[in-house]
């Protein structure tokens, strides 16, 4: 996929998020250690909702900045439909897990909030900090959910 327009950038972050939902899901039933398969059930679940909650992006905000051309669009590579998934998920343990989780996010979130400073027309700053803030609050709940679940 390649990323012109602020709608295709948001549709690569529903399609990332899913993506990464799917593979989650498939570790999870291969990773031998029960509260790592268990952490990768619930961030698979987690990741599936994400994953529409961006895409309610897509379908609610301003044709005017979906449309907006992103000229510094960063080098990322974005994934490609039947892409395989990384099995590294599948050996790792909980505290791996989390930690790759939380780069993955923060991954996103950076790339987010660079471009806000780089939107040249406020419509399209806002959406993309309407994504930010979804990413922020999302990853804030997933870091109180593991937290819970590494205390039992």
């Amino acid at each position: 996929m390649e990323i012109k327009t602020f709608g295709d950038l948001i549709d690569w972050t529903r399609q990332l998020h899913s993506h990464l939902a799917r593979c989650l899901q498939a570790s999870a039933e291969k990773n031998s250690n029960e509260r790592a398969s268990a952490l990768l059930d619930y961030i698979s679940r987690h990741e599936t909702l994400l994953a529409k909650a961006v895409g309610e992006f897509e379908s609610q905000a301003d044709p005017k900045a979906l449309n907006t051309r992103v000229y510094d669009y960063l080098n990322h590579k974005p994934i490609k439909v039947g892409e395989s998934c990384d099995t590294r998920f599948n050996t790792l343990d909980f505290d791996d897990i989390s930690r790759e989780i939380f780069a993955f996010h923060d991954q996103v979130m950076d790339l987010y909030d660079s471009l806000i400073g780089k939107a040249e027309i406020e419509e399209a700053k806002t959406l993309l900090e309407d994504l930010l803030a979804l990413e922020q609050h999302e990853a804030m709940r997933l870091s109180s959910q593991i937290g819970r679940m590494n205390d039992i």
